[in-house]
């Protein structure tokens, strides 16, 4: 599956005074059927893409479909399959922030009240980035609750990570064959001396927290008693262990030149490029959860050479092709995103304008190298993968095939399987 994705990110900042949204500022609410057919000219087939949740999720069992309605329908004109990307990295203000516990309950509503309006949808990725968004919002005191403590951390990752199992729950009610892409950040963090081993090694542990817990792995001991002496309860904990979705599940990860750091003895980060690269950190996290893997983020600016996107593009596939040449079932690759965006400089901390090079496209909507390279890459690969592949086929069904016998089949044999299994709660009407 080859992708890209259009960023909805919308984090508050200031206090919560302040709406960053990503779609606005890169046009995107302007241009969105040019963006559509720029995916298409590409020759993507996968979107990463979701309905601005500020603006869809009005107040509790309240919502505004206009423009989610108007985008979806041309996506499926269009055959592109959409992994539907509900909350990334904010909440509506009625909401409020990431400390509220009513927020999983609640975000439920929302996922089952959208599968419903788009029954034709088959996969997503609930809560993005879970692990980021935690930290940024709760440790860094960057956005949204803007905390820096590690109560705050834990409180939001755990209602977090409950939204997003909570919204797979709710989402297998309505599409029994749905598959759900965890988009999260793949972290490491080398200690700078042996006084920074500890720390490291704390780090390292603590950056699978939300793949453990919404994968249902029991912690080790060491972050069992890290998560109850940060707020977690063990009912809350044993919620997690109980739900077991994994079967249901892709892990999707990002990796970045900035996905790796260094530790220094007093616990301070700082990034340290790239060292071991996506292939090293990918068997890592795939040798503690044995599940297909999707590369679902990555980018690198421009550049004054104008090369430097095309080569990081060129690094970051060979990283997949070797991880996947021994024997990790990578299922696809994702350059994110299709335009370049606003203000990541400064992890969308401030509101300076800047224009981040990041793009398959400017904000004009011209090609950039590359997006020549990824079309190029796409033409070159897509058929000679299959015929090459560790794994059996992932069993998406395309918009345009929704309604076929093959898939009606499916969905019937996945209900029955649930059934069977007994994996899934029932969710009730909303």
């Amino acid at each position: 599956m080859f992708a890209t994705g259009i960023e909805n990110s919308v984090p508050t900042i200031n206090g919560g005074r302040t709406r960053v949204d990503e779609m606005e500022s890169c046009g995107h609410y302007r241009r969105w059927r040019e963006d559509f057919a720029l995916v298409e000219e590409i020759g993507i087939g996968y979107l990463r893409f979701g309905p601005p949740i500020h603006k869809t999720w009005l107040a509790e069992h309240k919502y505004d479909w206009e423009f989610a309605d108007q985008a979806f329908a041309e996506l499926k004109r269009r055959n592109i399959a959409p992994i539907v990307d509900l909350c990334h990295f904010g909440v509506p203000d009625w909401i409020g922030n990431f400390q509220n516990p009513d927020f999983p309950a609640l975000f439920r509503g929302y996922a089952l009240a959208f599968a419903r309006r788009f029954p034709w949808v088959q996969l997503y990725t609930p809560v993005n980035e879970m692990y980021i968004c935690a930290t940024f919002s709760a440790r860094y005191g960057w956005w949204n609750e803007q905390l820096s403590s590690e109560l705050g951390f834990v409180t939001a990752l755990k209602h977090l990570v409950k939204a997003n199992v909570l919204a797979m729950e709710a989402i297998l009610t309505v599409r029994p064959d749905a598959i759900f892409i965890q988009s999260e950040s793949s972290e490491y963090f080398h200690a700078e001396s042996p006084a920074a081993i500890r720390a490291a090694e704390l780090m390292n542990s603590q950056r699978f927290l939300s793949l453990d817990l919404n994968y249902g792995r029991r912690v080790d001991s060491e972050m069992y008693e890290y998560l109850l002496d940060n707020g977690m309860t063990k009912e809350e904990y044993h919620f997690f262990l109980d739900n077991q979705l994994k079967q249901h599940c892709i892990m999707g990860n990002d990796y970045y030149v900035t996905n790796e750091h260094r530790v220094a003895p007093d616990g301070s980060t700082r990034a340290s490029g790239e060292i071991f690269g996506y292939s090293e950190i990918t068997r890592q996290y795939h040798g503690r959860y044995q599940l297909p893997v999707m590369h679902t983020e990555t980018n690198l600016t421009q550049g004054p050479l104008g090369t430097e996107a095309v080569d990081w593009l060129w690094k970051e596939w060979a990283n997949v092709l070797r991880v996947r040449n021994d024997g990790v079932p990578v299922v696809g690759f994702t350059w994110y995103s299709l335009t370049d965006q606003i203000d990541w400089d400064s992890a969308l901390r401030e509101t300076n304008g800047n224009v981040n090079t990041l793009g398959l496209y400017d904000l004009d909507r011209n090609i950039r190298p590359v997006g020549r390279a990824y079309k190029d890459l796409i033409l070159q690969w897509r058929d000679v993968l299959p015929t090459q592949s560790m794994c059996l086929t992932v069993p998406v069904v395309m918009p345009d095939e929704t309604d076929g016998v093959h898939a009606v089949r499916q969905r019937a044999r996945a209900r029955r399987m649930i059934k069977h299994v007994g994996s899934v709660a029932a969710v009730p009407d909303s």
